[in-house]
């Protein structure tokens, strides 16, 4: 039997069938139904292995009905860090986190790795060669930046990631894409800099618009949470 893996998200689900750390196909969700829709996954087929990475809490009762459909049941969340800890990784990063680092362990084994999580909120997480992790910083994500100037502001419109940006912005609007963006780059290259030995790894759903403004070599892996279910899936089985 092929295992499921789930990811929820601060906006939106994301969910793959594997065959051991052999992704199939992506489905993604955005709604309140989450749960349901995870049961309408596995109408047809049941898991081998399920593992929910998730930034809401799984109550008991959500957790039984679950389990009772698959195989065995993995849950990464605040309150079942087993799995992180198990990896040498502290209980208090979130789950995706844990997922993500688990993955870059594995595809760039012996190597340092700086992880940039490019979501609601921009993350960068550390590894040394030998896997151990090193540290990890939280700042706001590009469309969070883009939010907060238009809420906390009052004159000042609410600007979206542009397709060009300026060095330097002519007009309100473009102000605002060009500090955002600029910003943002600027704090990427401060970390190549400050960690010039360990190889770069973009995951998020803003990855790919950043790693094209990047002159230094970098790793795009835009599923690379979900590959580390899979490994954790697989290690499990």
């Amino acid at each position: 039997m092929a295992n499921l893996l789930v990811e929820i998200g601060n906006t939106a689900l994301k969910a793959a069938w594997a065959e051991g750390t052999t992704l199939g196909k992506t489905f993604r969700y955005q709604g309140e139904k989450m749960f349901g829709f995870i049961d309408s996954l596995i109408e047809k087929e049941k898991p081998s292995v399920m593992v929910i990475s998730s930034t809401i809490d799984i109550d008991e009762s959500e957790e039984r009905n679950l389990r009772s459909k698959c195989g065995s049941l993995v849950i990464l969340d605040n309150n079942h860090t087993d799995t992180a800890a198990g990896h040498g990784l502290p209980r208090y990063l979130p789950s995706d986190r844990v997922a993500s680092l688990i993955a870059a362990n594995h595809l760039f084994e012996g190597s340092g790795v700086m992880v940039f999580d490019f979501g609601t909120t921009l993350t960068i997480d550390i590894i040394d060669r030998d896997g151990r992790y090193e540290g990890g910083n939280i700042s706001p994500g590009c469309r969070t930046r883009f939010k907060a100037i238009n809420r906390y502001s009052r004159r000042l419109p609410l600007a979206h990631i542009p397709t060009n940006v300026r060095d330097t912005g002519d007009s309100l609007l473009s102000s605002i894409e060009s500090g955002v963006i600029g910003g943002i780059m600027f704090e990427i290259q401060g970390y190549l800099s400050l960690f010039p030995e360990k190889i770069a790894v973009f995951t998020g759903g803003d990855a790919l618009y950043f790693a094209k403004k990047m002159k230094n070599s970098i790793f795009v892996v835009c599923n690379l949470v979900l590959m580390g279910l899979a490994l954790i899936a697989d290690d499990y089985v």
